[in-house]
């Protein structure tokens, strides 16, 4: 037999790790409480704000919720804007009347409870997001308060709207073919233009990705530059209106520049089909001739093949480039007022590059002998050139030419 004692069952407690046990979800009773306190001080927002920082609710877990309070006052349904049967109170931004100084203390009320709790700019962020994509699913007079609230947080410089949040969402295919959103933002700048200038209107289009695509804003079906001028100039947005044409007109050029550009540069090119190809794209375009000349140059200049020092190795191209698309060049330059043109084109690139400052009168003379430049632009330019760019420099640099045109003249 065994002298070891048998082992007995004892009553020896096992120690368990305590856990965080997670309070349930009740948003509803948030929501509730939240609307309680704009009832208790009968919607005055300096006294609403004050309970809000007292309170004990949980905002970094109801945030959303919060913000729905705010902007429609009270909780939200799933899959909707309205309210569900909680309680609900009637000083929310909706509730408002349609102007600025109703809704702007909605705005500042909200800025003060950023500042005691940032982590809630999430939160706006997210609901204000919600709320654009569901724009249709709001009354018409609903929407442009919400306009006016959007345009006066920017105005007021709101933390936790960036513009991104705002515009891209509105382009929902469904909301700009409906015109939602061309109404939506013509409120909105309308709004926001009364206190700000075009230039800040414009950097927040920057900052939101839609300088270049104010367009996107209109339906499809209206979608053109006539359109665009017609609604915001009825609207009274004269100044949006030429600013879009000016951005219009840029776009136009790059876009003909770039492919100018291109086709120089392709190994096998032909001057005639680039000719013809460049005479469509400025009929589309409808550019005015003067701009003609100076894209076709800039085009041409930026298809040469550039070596970093050898200054020697530059005039070379720039005047084998000359030589070879001086056909391009002819057809544009049809006027003494567009060779001129031309002329200081030239005066500016060799003066801006200075790698080029030595070949100007170089270029000159080969845009004579190409039958580019007439006897008379030059002497003109010579005499009486306004363009005051290294002028000086050049002048004399051109004077031995000048010399041998007059010269020459004087024989005739």
């Amino acid at each position: 037999m065994s002298s070891k004692e048998k082992p007995t069952l004892g009553g020896t407690r096992i120690k368990t790790r305590k856990r965080n046990i997670a309070a349930p979800l009740d948003p509803a009773a948030f929501s509730d409480a939240v609307v309680q306190i704009y009832l208790d001080n009968a919607g005055d927002l300096e006294l609403v704000a004050k309970s809000i920082e007292s309170s004990d609710l949980n905002f970094t877990r109801y945030g959303d919720i919060f913000f729905e309070v705010i902007f429609i006052g009270g909780r939200t349904q799933p899959g909707t804007v309205k309210s569900d049967e909680g309680e609900r109170h009637t000083y929310s931004v909706i509730d408002c009347e349609p102007k600025r100084e109703a809704i702007l203390p909605s705005v500042v009320y909200i800025q003060k409870i950023l500042r005691r709790k940032p982590f809630l700019i999430k939160n706006l962020e997210n609901v204000t997001r919600r709320f654009l994509q569901s724009l249709e699913l709001f009354e018409e007079n609903e929407r442009k308060k919400l306009a006016i609230f959007t345009a006066l947080a920017f105005s007021q410089k709101l933390s936790g709207l960036p513009p991104e949040t705002v515009f891209q969402p509105l382009l929902k295919d469904n909301l700009v073919a409906k015109g939602i959103v061309l109404t939506f933002v013509t409120d909105f700048f309308k709004e926001y233009l009364v206190e700000n200038s075009l230039e800040d209107l414009i950097s927040i289009l920057r900052r939101g990705k839609m300088e270049d695509n104010l367009m996107d804003f209109l339906p499809p079906v209206r979608r053109s530059a006539e359109s665009f001028a017609e609604h915001f100039t009825n609207e009274g947005l004269t100044d949006l209106v030429e600013y879009h044409s000016k951005k219009m007109f840029e776009v136009k050029l790059r876009e003909i520049k770039t492919v100018l550009t291109s086709k120089v540069t392709e190994e096998e090119s032909n001057v005639d089909e680039v000719i013809e190809s460049v005479k469509q794209q400025i009929k589309d375009a409808k550019l005015p001739d003067i701009e003609v000349v100076r894209v076709v140059w800039d085009g041409l200049m930026d298809a040469v093949q550039w070596s970093g020092k050898n200054q020697q190795q530059n005039a070379n191209s720039v005047l084998r480039q000359v030589k070879t698309w001086a056909p391009l060049l002819n057809i544009f330059c049809s006027s003494g007022k567009l060779e001129l043109e031309l002329m200081y084109k030239v005066q500016m690139q060799c003066y801006e590059d200075a790698k080029l400052m030595k070949v100007f009168p170089e270029v000159v003379r080969s845009l004579y002998e190409l039958d580019v430049l007439a006897e008379d632009t030059i002497l003109h330019w010579f005499r009486k050139g306004t363009n005051s760019k290294g002028r000086q420099t050049f002048v004399k640099s051109l004077e031995p030419f000048v010399n041998w045109l007059e010269e020459a003249e004087e024989e005739e």
